[in-house]
């Protein structure tokens, strides 16, 4: 089984049309594995609903501390691309779960935009990814993945690069 935990993110941002903000509703997941005709074993556990430039130490415990807790040695965490490595740093100094394989992955453009979102392409990719790399944490964008000790999103380009 792939353990999924929602965070929030630009990933499942709802767009407002009156107003033009962004805001949270509910995860687009369920949506996104349904229209990709996923077939995996999946559990899907919103831990919150947030922006990663919003997120704290706490914020981050809760992730690790779900991971830590989760039968599953897959999992894959959604999550703001602002501030993903920071966290899986967090992931990656707890050793109670350095035996399992996480893999964070965002977007830059909301699921709900349609088909200019970069989010489905890179849900599908962590999917694989999950399944196939050592147990570590990782970074998934864009198609690449990344241990989360070499990467960088760079602002300018929009883009997560090794280092």
């Amino acid at each position: 089984m792939i353990q999924i935990f929602v965070t929030g993110g630009t990933f499942d941002k709802e767009y407002n049309f009156i107003d033009g903000t962004l805001y949270f509703k509910d995860t687009h997941l369920r949506e996104m594995f349904e229209r990709g005709r996923c077939t995996l074993d999946i559990k899907i556990t919103t831990l919150m609903m947030m922006d990663s430039l919003q997120m704290n130490d706490e914020d981050r415990e809760i992730i690790s501390h779900n991971c830590e807790r989760s039968e599953s040695e897959n999992i894959i965490i959604t999550h703001g691309t602002d501030t993903m490595v920071k966290t899986a740093e967090v992931l990656a100094s707890n050793s109670d779960i350095s035996h399992k394989t996480i893999v964070l992955t965002g977007a830059m453009i909301p699921y709900a935009f349609g088909s200019s979102s970069d989010g489905f392409f890179n849900l599908g990719s962590s999917l694989a990814f999950v399944q196939c790399l050592d147990p570590g944490v990782y970074i998934s964008m864009n198609g690449k993945y990344f241990s989360w000790n070499m990467v960088k999103k760079n602002r300018q380009t929009g883009y997560f690069e090794a280092l």
